[in-house]
């Protein structure tokens, strides 16, 4: 049994779909109750009637007629002038028949001789009546379309009830409203006075429309702020549209179906003008009937009258005229569907009024459905359009983003980097909140997997910002946002998921100090725009790349001359062509990281202002060109870390302007003896190799400050390391030492050792002589601490200080 409950979901379902019903649509449906009223009524009318037929038989005929002579008649009774003269006995009609024998020749008279359009004229007007109905509604019941119009109305209503297409169309509104009170009083500026004052008032009035509409008595809409459940539900309307558009824009399955409706809609209406008015002659109101029934009756002829003749003619007659009506509209429909491009739906004159330029043009069913909505009232696409402008999506995201981050949860997340600057880190969000503005402490600023992040010129608020970290996020900078940028930044990191172009708005950055590129193309498919752009980076200092190069790009060996650091990490590639760092005179750092070298290039020995040359996992096996070295004066840092060098050269002495050098993380398996020529040495580090021991002469590093070993195979300590006073750092770990010497004692200054790994059973007491030691830097197996004397011990243990 149907429950009210389903009967009221059944109509509300129904009445839905009004939104996709245009005027004819609903006009087909008014025509179509009233063709089911004329059929009802016609069968009422038919079913009521005992006596559909009334028949009499016929006893006198004449030409072949049942009817009265009636001048033979009248020549008798002229004739006779005696009135009381009896009629001829044929001018005597009598009819005696019993009423049984009455209603049987009703019946076979209706059956055999009443016309078939008569008899069922009724019922011909409910079937047709039922096929236009079935027509006008099946599209909407189809199975490969209900669900698509039942999603697509449901979305409608979601449209046009949310507070955000309200405020996005009253914006517009206001702004429109705005533009003539702007343009009036610029007017009545410049014509009262043709002074500047004047002008610059009316250029300032036109470049601020808000205050205008202020002062005009309308409230900013900007002013109203959507909360957060009115937010989240309007950005649930946008995904439901976008995958709305996604299933039904490729398509054009309801176009299709609604033209085959309207087209059997426009046959059958062919059709029943074609043969209905002609058979509408044959309801006649008098039938002559002739039946072999004379055994039964005595008459064979009798004249019967079909009482509803008169009344199904009008009927009928009304009928023609609702088909006629019915047709002709549909063919005004289908007329529409193929005159107009209904394959395609454009909002050009609604991006014309409003500030949603980027609102797109839809195809197929979509612009179709579109085009029925627009019928019926254009509001409604007015306002789905502007959950299809990214400019609205975008707007509505900021709003969002504002309301989740505001400015104290922001300032929560303010930390101290390791340069000690006070950083903002904001990870995977859908932009930049505008509250960021407000901490005019921050001084850097790191973006990390924001999809779509704008600078705004209220960034100019951040006082304090010199560097800006980009990661895996796309960055777009207003004009007033890049003139503060040009004269504030100083560092800039940029991280590439794909590989591309550098912003535009790099080359901007004439202030610029430190450049990192991580993710770019920059060889070959530079452009030349591109080129020019590096050229402006007049105080470029320090340039690090992160790429897969073949050649380092002529861009930076001939438009950066000045360069003074440059760090290139190729990521394992193989980097060929080097000829050109020598025009790099005043570079002063030069990192080549994974570069896949495996021999030092012979371009570095011309850089005679080097100071540090970094050389990291290149598969170096040999390093025979260190004696070119030499040559470079200045030079005080060599890494040659991570890689695979199995000895070092005797020639290394002869670099003795060395300061630090790296050679952890290699196969070396001896040190030779010229390595402690080095004098100036105060970095040295050996950690991660196949040493067994370490030469007596390392004492002749007077300098050494921090010494590491870690991570070999030594088994003894010579005592000449112990000489080496301004040691502050040794590190020792991971090796095969059986005793710590007491002449530990005397580095005074170590602040820092590293003993855990070893076979050390106790440690010397002389440690209390380290008085710069402390116990958090002092790493070793809590059970060797237990062998040290018990003051040593609590000395250790009440320094709580780090490293």
């Amino acid at each position: 049994m149907i429950t009210l409950t389903e009967l009221k979901c059944l109509a509300d379902a129904q009445s839905s779909y009004h939104i996709l019903k245009p005027w004819w649509d609903v006009f087909w449906y008014y025509i179509t109750l009233v063709m089911l009223l004329v059929a009802v009524l016609a069968g009422a009318l038919q079913l009521t009637q005992s006596r559909v037929l009334c028949c009499l038989p016929c006893k006198v005929e004449f030409d072949n007629r049942c009817t009265v002579p009636w001048h033979i008649l009248k020549a008798s009774v002229n004739t006779s002038s005696d009135p009381g003269t009896p009629l001829p006995l044929p001018l005597r009609i009598q009819n005696d028949l019993h009423r049984q024998q009455y209603s049987y020749i009703d019946a076979v008279c209706y059956e055999k001789q009443l016309h078939w359009f008569a008899k069922f004229f009724p019922y011909l007007v409910l079937l047709h009546t039922l096929i236009f109905a079935a027509c006008s509604n099946f599209w909407l019941h189809y199975p490969s379309t209900s669900s698509r119009l039942e999603h697509f109305v449901a979305i409608l209503h979601k449209c046009f009830d949310s507070p955000w297409t309200t405020r996005a169309l009253s914006e517009t509104v206001a702004e429109q409203s705005v533009r003539p009170l702007t343009l009036s009083k610029s007017k009545v500026l410049l014509s009262s006075s043709g002074c500047s004052a004047d002008v610059d008032a009316n250029k300032q009035s036109l470049s601020y429309p808000q205050p205008g509409l202020e002062s005009a008595g309308i409230e900013s809409p900007t002013s109203s702020v959507l909360d957060k459940k009115e937010g989240e539900q309007a950005k649930a309307i946008f995904e439901k549209v976008k995958r709305f558009r996604m299933h039904v824009e490729q398509k054009d399955i309801i176009y299709r179906i609604y033209l085959k409706q309207i087209i059997v809609k426009v046959i059958l209406f062919v059709l029943i003008i074609t043969y209905v008015p002609y058979f509408l002659s044959y309801i006649t109101l008098e039938i002559d009937c002739s039946i072999d029934v004379q055994a039964f009756t005595g008459y064979k002829r009798y004249q019967c009258v079909y009482s509803l003749a008169e009344i199904f003619k009008v009927l009928a007659s009304f009928y023609v005229i609702l088909v006629i009506l019915y047709g002709l509209t549909s063919s005004y429909s289908l007329w529409w569907m193929l005159r107009s491009s209904l394959k395609q739906y454009s909002f050009e004159a609604l991006r014309e009024k409003s500030k949603y330029s980027d609102i797109p043009d839809v195809k197929n069913d979509f612009a179709f459905i579109l085009h029925l909505a627009d019928q019926y009232d254009p509001l409604y696409s007015k306002r789905f359009s502007i959950f299809l402008s990214e400019v609205s999506e975008n707007k509505l995201k900021q709003i969002n983003l504002n309301n989740e981050w505001t400015v104290e949860k922001l300032k929560s997340k303010l930390v101290k980097n390791s340069q000690d600057k006070i950083e903002l880190h904001l990870f995977m969000l859908n932009g930049l909140p505008d509250n960021v503005f407000e901490l005019t402490e921050i001084e850097v600023l790191s973006l990390e997997l924001i999809p779509e992040v704008k600078l705004p010129s209220t960034v100019s608020q951040l006082v304090n910002l010199r560097e800006l970290h980009v990661y895996h996020s796309s960055l777009v900078v207003d004009h007033p946002a890049l003139a503060f940028l040009e004269e504030n930044l100083k560092i800039l990191r940029l991280k590439f998921t794909e590989m591309g172009k550098i912003p535009r708005w790099v080359f901007h950055l004439k202030n610029l100090k430190e450049l990192y590129l991580s993710g770019c193309v920059l060889p070959e498919q530079l452009s030349t725009m591109q080129m020019e752009g590096f050229q402006d980076l007049k105080n470029l200092r320090t340039l690090y790349l992160k790429s897969s190069l073949s050649r380092i790009p002529q861009v930076i060996t001939d438009l950066l001359p000045s360069l003074q650091k440059l760090s290139l990490n190729n990521e394992g590639s193989k980097l060929v062509v080097l000829n050109n760092l020598k025009k790099m005179v005043n570079l002063k750092s030069l990192e080549l990281i994974s570069c896949d070298l495996e021999r030092i290039p012979h371009s570095i020995f011309s850089l005679n202002n080097l100071h540090e040359l970094d050389l990291k996992e290149n598969n170096l096996k040999t390093v025979e060109e260190v004696i070119s070295f030499q040559h470079l004066q200045n030079l005080s840092c060599l890494k040659l870390w991570h890689n695979n060098i199995a000895y070092i050269p005797a020639q290394i002495g002869a670099l003795s302007n060395l300061e630090q050098l790296f050679l952890d993380h290699n196969n070396i398996e001896n040190l030779p003896l010229q390595l402690f020529l080095c004098t100036k040495l105060h970095y040295l580090d050996l950690s991660y190799n196949h040493l067994t021991f370490i030469p007596e002469e390392i004492q002749y590093l007077s300098n050494l400050q921090y010494f590491a070993v870690t991570n070999n195979n030594i088994e003894m300590l010579p005592d000449g390391l112990f000489q080496c006073k301004k040691l502050q750092c040794l590190l020792l770990g991971k090796n095969s030492l059986v005793s710590l010497s007491p002449h530990v004692g005397e580095l005074s200054n170590l602040t820092h050792l590293e003993l855990v790994d070893n076979y050390l059973e106790t440690l010397p007491p002389e440690l209390e002589a380290c008085q710069s030691l402390k116990r958090s830097c002092l790493i070793v197996e809590e059970n060797l601490l237990n062998t040290l004397p018990l003051p040593v011990a609590e000395r250790l243990q009440s320094c709580l200080d780090k490293c």
